[in-house]
């Protein structure tokens, strides 16, 4: 019920659709004045809603309460499932997914579906060769933050860690630790569907993709696609003609080094 005719023609609006507020900037139609206004400020710039603590201004007042809770730790909403608490409740929706097992976002390329946007967006990249983070050392490009984080470590000087056994250096303690399996035999992931196990989640993340089918690595010339990014690497050079590997004897160079060994079989007579 309404208490007037006026409140009633705007609630109708929700069902006919009827949108007669347009914004003059991007043409954008809203149900009610109020809205438009509050639109206008993505325009404007306008942010009224301050916080009294860190004094971040917002352009609305949810807004403005929703983060209050990164001040307070106040977090309302709980997945029903593990108990997670979250302080919003769109945080606690993408939560679900894990549960549910919900990929509602799809490559367009290879098809691969993820759980989040931002994960399809990082994964695109593998497709576009886009490499937004760059090193300011020496100017090294990379897909991801958490790569050039770990790249950032060769410019750190710091002590060196050397493995006991073959006495190779590495910059940072989980690397070693990775190494180490080479010489200890570890293998802490295993395939669930052959059986096969790795030293490494990323061996066992490649190894997955003779079982799934998914090859997300595509050569842009002939669309041939590849579990590998190595292997297109290898392909290009079909296209491209180069021969990187160089026979230091009578000179012949080759497109891949399992050639060039093979062809150093005509002069060790191996």
């Amino acid at each position: 019920m309404f208490i007037d005719n006026g409140n009633l023609r705007r609630h109708m609006r929700i069902h006919t659709g009827e949108k007669p507020f347009k914004c003059e900037v991007c043409e954008k139609m809203f149900i009610h004045n109020h809205t438009i206004k509050r639109h206008m400020r993505i325009h404007t710039g306008e942010q009224p809603f301050k916080c009294e603590v860190c004094e971040k201004m917002f352009i609305q007042n949810d807004n403005l309460r929703r983060h209050m809770r990164i001040h307070t730790g106040d977090k309302p909403f709980k997945c029903e499932l593990c108990e997670k608490m979250f302080s919003d409740n769109g945080n606690l929706r993408r939560h679900m997914r894990i549960h549910t097992g919900e990929k509602p976002f799809k490559c367009e390329v290879c098809e691969k579906m993820f759980i989040h946007n931002y994960h399809i967006k990082r994964h695109m990249r593998i497709h576009t060769g886009e490499k937004p983070f760059k090193c300011d050392v020496c100017k090294q490009m990379f897909t991801n933050n958490c790569e050039l984080k770990n790249h950032m470590r060769i410019h750190i000087i710091e002590e060196p860690l050397k493995c006991n056994v073959c006495e190779k250096m590495f910059t940072h303690n989980n690397h070693i630790k990775i190494h180490m399996r080479i010489h200890t035999g570890e293998q802490l992931f295993k395939c669930d569907v052959c059986g096969n196990v790795f030293s490494r989640r990323d061996f066992l993340n490649i190894h997955m993709r003779k079982h799934t089918g998914e090859k997300p690595f595509k050569c842009k010339i002939c669309e041939k696609m590849f579990t590998r990014n190595s292997v297109l690497n290898r392909h290009m050079r079909i296209h491209t003609g180069e021969k990187p590997f160089k026979c230091e004897v009578c000179g012949n160079v080759f497109a891949r080094n399992s050639h060039l060994k093979r062809h150093m079989r005509i002069h060790t007579g191996e």
